[in-house]
């Protein structure tokens, strides 16, 4: 063997172990990142709020992080435990009535209390059901998430159409935007496949494919969440 190919050959070698190792490091890497940067976000927007003698580091000399995740919980949990009596509902309500009188604040905090309450509040998951959509045209196929059956007036105008259900199409790698399509029932092809492989396929544009499994039957003989 030449010394040039046992050269490439070390420098192969080299690669394939850094690629290994890179692969095992970068998910927990990544990870403890993305969660020390939520829980620092956190803590420097609620310790704004407690006055400075009063923080971790004028009693122990240091800072201690989370801090403020644990002030903003316990504070949640207080919230809604007081929100829950009639003193509570009555302030609240109070509050909504002065919010209705402020025009650009009142379409903001309806429109997140509206994602509020279907997101967080809602008992049951907000997609029941990965799918196949035909989109952008007929013969090309997209992954989606069936959210529930189509109703209200857009139901009643979609009606000749036969039954239609909610499609929420995400985009990649960012599954968090997307389109929502009202679709026909007939038109929708369900997937086997949980929520959560079918997001990671989708985030990792079509690299990551989940297991084989059995096969559901075609949307029309299933039911939907209403």
């Amino acid at each position: 063997m030449s010394p040039e190919t046992g050269k490439r050959g070390l420098i192969a070698s080299l690669r394939g172990n850094f690629l290994a190792g890179l692969a095992v490091i970068a998910p927990g890497v990544l990870t403890i990142w993305i969660v020390w940067n939520v829980i620092t976000w956190i803590d420097g927007i609620v310790l704004n709020f407690i006055p400075r003698r009063f923080h971790p580091q004028i009693f122990i000399g240091w800072d201690v992080p989370g801090v403020g995740v644990v002030v903003f919980f316990v504070f949640t949990l207080i919230m809604g435990y007081f929100t829950k009596g009639l003193i509570g509902r009555t302030l609240v309500t109070w509050g909504e009535r002065i919010v209705e009188t402020m025009p650009i604040i009142r379409s903001i905090y309806n429109a997140v209390k509206q994602i509020a309450e279907t997101v967080i509040a809602r008992k049951t998951p907000s997609f029941e059901r990965a799918c196949l959509v035909q989109y952008p045209r007929p013969g090309m196929w997209a992954v989606a998430f069936i959210s529930t059956q189509t109703r209200g007036e857009i139901g009643d105008h979609l009606a000749q159409n036969g039954e239609m259900v909610s499609i929420f199409l995400p985009s990649t790698p960012n599954p968090t935007t997307g389109f929502l399509l009202f679709v026909p029932r007939a038109d929708v092809i369900v997937l086997d496949m949980p929520i959560e492989d079918a997001a990671k396929l989708i985030i990792s544009a079509g690299l990551v494919y989940p297991e084989p499994r059995k096969a559901k039957p075609a949307l029309s003989q299933t039911s939907l969440p209403d």
